[in-house]
């Protein structure tokens, strides 16, 4: 159990630390990934920017990822779990337009529009605040991938066993905190889990690391 974000991030700082990881990036998930991401810089002594992906809602259920909508414009479905609850091609078009149109209001707010720059030969670690389906993160690792990225590190504070082999068999690297066998949702895995409002988000990432 985490006490914050920020509790979270210092413990998978840590963790970090402790599997030799180096990085010549952090790349948060906002909002809930940029306090960890945060802490995860700082520690690391290298800069925190953002790499966005929006989550495609099953219907009934906008929580539950049934896929997700990269910044780059790149769909990710879980095709396994579209067929298990029965999503049909018409509510999957619908929310793939509304999800690449909140992935371009992101990247307005926390990049000015601009897509992800190219990070050739970089060591990047993608943050995020949990991994669940791990539908928003898949799309996160495989932009950074497609930027060049050398390695990629998907580091979260806990994950859900099987969402890390799917990441994993993506080609990138995962670092978990914890991994319990029971998992429902990231929020109950905290206990202050309070939503992250865009204006406290975007404040990590003016944060000097040579202050943290």
């Amino acid at each position: 159990m985490f006490a914050d974000r920020t509790d979270a991030g210092e413990r998978l700082a840590a963790r970090l630390a402790e599997e030799g990881v180096d990085a010549d990036l952090v790349l948060a998930i906002p909002r809930g990934g940029l306090p960890v991401g945060r802490v995860v810089a700082d520690r690391l002594g290298v800069p925190l920017d953002v790499v966005v992906a929006v989550k495609l809602g099953a219907p009934g259920n906008p929580e539950l990822a049934v896929g997700a909508v990269a910044g780059d414009g790149s769909v990710w479905t879980n095709d396994e779990l579209v067929s298990r609850l029965g999503v049909d091609d018409e509510y999957l078009r619908e929310e793939q337009a509304r999800a690449q149109a909140a992935a371009s209001q992101k990247l307005r707010e926390y990049r000015g529009g601009e897509s992800l720059s190219r990070l050739d030969g970089e060591r990047v670690v993608v943050v995020d605040d949990g991994l669940a389906t791990g539908a928003t993160a898949l799309a996160c690792v495989r932009q950074v991938q497609a930027a060049g990225a050398e390695t990629v590190v998907l580091a979260v504070p806990v994950a859900a066993a099987d969402s890390v082999n799917r990441v994993r068999d993506e080609g990138a690297r995962v670092v978990a905190v914890e991994t319990p066998e029971s998992f429902g949702a990231v929020g109950q895995f905290y206990r202050d889990f309070r939503q992250v409002r865009d204006a406290e988000a975007r404040s990590y990432l003016t944060t000097d690391p040579e202050e943290g």
